[in-house]
């Protein structure tokens, strides 16, 4: 050994000693060592120094108080009392000043030191930096207070929920679902789920998709709620959690079925309309294919409903349709189809229809139903039903084609006197074709002026003398040949073709009245017979005022022969227009005058002319009573009101003298001359004025 060298314990001592304080300097932990008896700090690793502003050397000596300071010593002394009195270790934590000035948390614990005795001489202080952990917490401890106030704020439902269990839920959804959070806390989420879609929510749940879809909650109650179910993962404190927001849907399912009610029924009568009614009627012909079944369409079209409308006003009129809808559906049974296609059309469709037979007993049954009396504002009114039959399979396959024959012999019914039924017939389709191409033709005809004018002279009783010539219609059709107003004008009204032929007869009737006149041969009105819809147009008056300034004529020229039928509506409205014709010196008569019904007051006070009778009351005189009895009273009633009274339709003599004697003043008809071409007609005009 060297002089002055320690000794091999000594160095030991010393290179452990340094061990001892390498190692205390390397933990993250702050330690310290204070003697009993002056609470003095007389050992410090680096970070306790460092800690408090010192290095291990300069600490060495310092009591607590100049190390932490007054106040801290203060607070912690009762914590280092109970160590040395208790001889037991104890952990406390609070708040430090960092270097930085930030307040730091630390967590301290104080370690008794007792001698051999047992009585304590000192304590070890470790001091743990734990803001990090703290500030964790916090984070922590907000991110739950925000969620829950999210939760609890959301008026949407939320459910977290692990492997398909239940953690955590919101108040909307304990009030959407009847439940408390204790009954559903914990529990399956398929338990509140209806039995028909769980199956589909497993799916969703198993597969992890982040989705949106409806579906179907069961409520505590054991109701059925539509929900819309938006699904989302999301990592919550280490776990995979699946947060589900719930959507109470049944206000727009309700809507959506609003929607889809309005789009499939009619909105007056709630029956189902066209559309559905094809859906569903092609489904139960289908089934009757498969079963050998037949089936009966019925296609219902009210007779002169129209004229509630214009009479009583559309209330009324609505008033009318939803009763017959309700005596429709009251006279069938619940397995019948039932629709109405707008208008005053109705469809039925009768399930397991056996024969022709019972189909019509079914029939005769909605006539009479349909047609009874209603009372309405103290009035009764009633409309009767006209009805096609259509049978499955013999008229057709499909909704479509058994539709078009039913309203084909619809038709057919209005034709044979209407309030009744007809059955479809083959030969029914065959006359619907040539109508239908009669009718496109027409339509052409219209374009290519294929229109004639015959004329036919009235004249007075008494002496013959002329009195005006009417103007008649006829269809110079390239294939038929020459074709009589009655075989094409019905078709025209009804496809309001009648509108531009009418125009076409004004004008051709004027500019020929304009030649008589001018050479002498007939200086009379020249008749012309209006439609319902000319009357009824736009601008009506104003058109003859044109034609009458396209032709050169002038308003004495013209007679304007209206129906009954056009005097019955709106009294106010048919006085204006007749006394804005008769201003232009339009003279204006009353055709066919005892089939319509016109009362005696309209008679009274519009402004006409003449009153015509129709020529099914004079082909019976002057021997059938009726017919003279009527005809006298026209006569009689025409004159007393200080109209011209024509007789339509005289054929025979016996039938002039008797209308001569009741007073009569003109007549037309084939007994005098038959309607004939312009040309013609002028020569029989001069032949007679030959002859004078």
């Amino acid at each position: 050994m060297k002089p002055h060298e320690p000794p091999d314990e000594l160095r030991a001592l010393r290179a452990e000693v340094a061990q001892f304080r390498r190692v205390c300097n390397a933990v993250p932990v702050a330690i310290a060592y204070y003697e009993r008896v002056g609470n003095v700090c007389r050992y410090a690793n680096q970070g306790y120094a460092q800690m408090f502003g010192f290095d291990q050397q300069s600490i060495l000596g310092h009591t607590a108080e100049e190390v932490i300071g007054a106040a801290a010593a203060r607070a912690i002394q009762p914590q280092v009392d109970k160590v040395l009195r208790e001889i037991k270790g104890i952990r406390y934590e609070r708040q430090l000043p960092g270097p930085d000035g930030r307040m730091r948390s630390i967590e301290v614990h104080l370690l008794p030191h007792a001698d051999e005795s047992g009585v304590a001489i000192g304590a070890f202080v470790l001091i743990t930096d734990i803001t990090r952990h703290r500030e964790d917490e916090a984070a922590l401890r907000e991110s739950e207070e925000r969620l829950s106030k999210f939760m609890l704020a959301s008026a949407e439902g939320i459910v977290f929920h692990k492997g398909g269990f239940i953690t955590d839920i919101n108040p909307p959804v304990m009030a959407l679902m009847g439940y408390s959070a204790e009954q559903m806390m914990g529990r399956s989420t398929l338990d509140f789920i209806a039995p028909d879609e769980r199956a589909k929510v497993a799916a969703v749940i198993a597969a992890g998709h982040e989705i949106g879809y409806d579906s179907v909650a069961l409520h505590a109650d054991g109701s059925r709620v539509p929900v819309e179910f938006i699904v989302r993962t999301m990592h919550y404190q280490g776990e995979k959690l699946r947060m589900t927001i719930v959507r109470d849907i049944r206000d727009r399912v309700d809507a959506q079925a609003r929607i889809h009610h309005l789009a499939h029924h009619d909105a007056l009568t709630g029956l189902p309309n066209r559309v559905a009614f094809i859906e569903r009627a092609n489904v139960l012909l289908a089934q009757a294919q498969a079963r050998g079944q037949s089936l009966a369409l019925l296609f219902v079209d009210l007779d002169h409903f129209k004229r509630v409308n214009d009479s009583l006003g559309h209330p009324v009129g609505d008033m009318l349709l939803q009763t017959v809808a309700k005596r429709i559906t009251g006279t069938l049974r619940e397995a019948d189809l039932v629709a109405r296609f707008g208008g005053d059309e109705f469809v039925l469709l009768l399930a397991g229809a056996a024969s022709e037979a019972a189909v019509a007993e079914v029939a005769g049954k909605l006539v009479a139903a349909v047609g009874a009396p209603l009372q309405v504002e103290g009035a009764s009114i009633s409309v009767t039903p006209s009805i096609g039959v259509a049978l499955f399979p013999a008229h057709g396959s499909s909704a479509g084609e058994l539709i078009k024959h039913a309203d084909t012999a619809m038709y057919q019914a209005k034709a044979h006197g209407r309030a009744g039924y007809e059955f479809f017939r083959p030969a029914m389709a065959e006359a619907a074709r040539a109508e239908l191409a009669l009718e496109s033709r027409l339509a052409q005809a219209v374009v290519d002026q294929e229109f004639v004018l015959h004329y036919q002279p009235q004249l007075r009783i008494s002496d013959g003398a002329l009195l005006g010539v009417e103007a008649l219609v006829r269809w110079q059709h390239p294939d038929k040949g020459l074709m009589a107003p009655d075989q094409f004008i019905p078709l025209a009204e009804a496809r309001r073709l009648i509108l531009p032929i009418g125009q076409w007869v004004l004008h051709t009737a004027l500019r020929q009245a304009v030649r008589w006149h001018h050479e002498g041969l007939a200086p009379v009105p020249v008749a012309v017979n209006l439609s319902e819809l000319q009357f009824q147009s736009r601008g009506f008056v104003q058109s003859i005022q044109q034609a009458l300034a396209d032709t050169g004529a002038q308003g004495d020229m013209l007679e304007l022969e209206l129906t009954e039928r056009m005097l019955m509506d709106d009294l106010d409205a048919v006085r204006d227009t007749l006394s804005q014709l008769r201003a232009l010196g339009v003279r204006l008569a009353v055709d066919d005058f005892g089939t319509g019904y016109t009362s005696l007051k309209h008679l009274k006070e519009l402004p006409l002319d003449r009153l015509k009778i129709d020529r099914c009351f004079v082909q019976g005189l002057p021997a059938d009573a009726g017919s003279a009895a009527i005809a006298a009273a026209i006569v009689q009633m025409g004159r007393g009101l200080g109209l011209t009274v024509l007789a339509e339709g005289v054929e025979t003599a016996a039938q002039r003298e008797h209308l001569l004697a009741l007073g009569c003043e003109a007549q037309q008809g084939l007994l005098s001359c038959a309607p004939m071409p312009a040309a013609q007609l002028a020569d029989w005009l001069r032949q007679r004025a030959v002859q004078a």
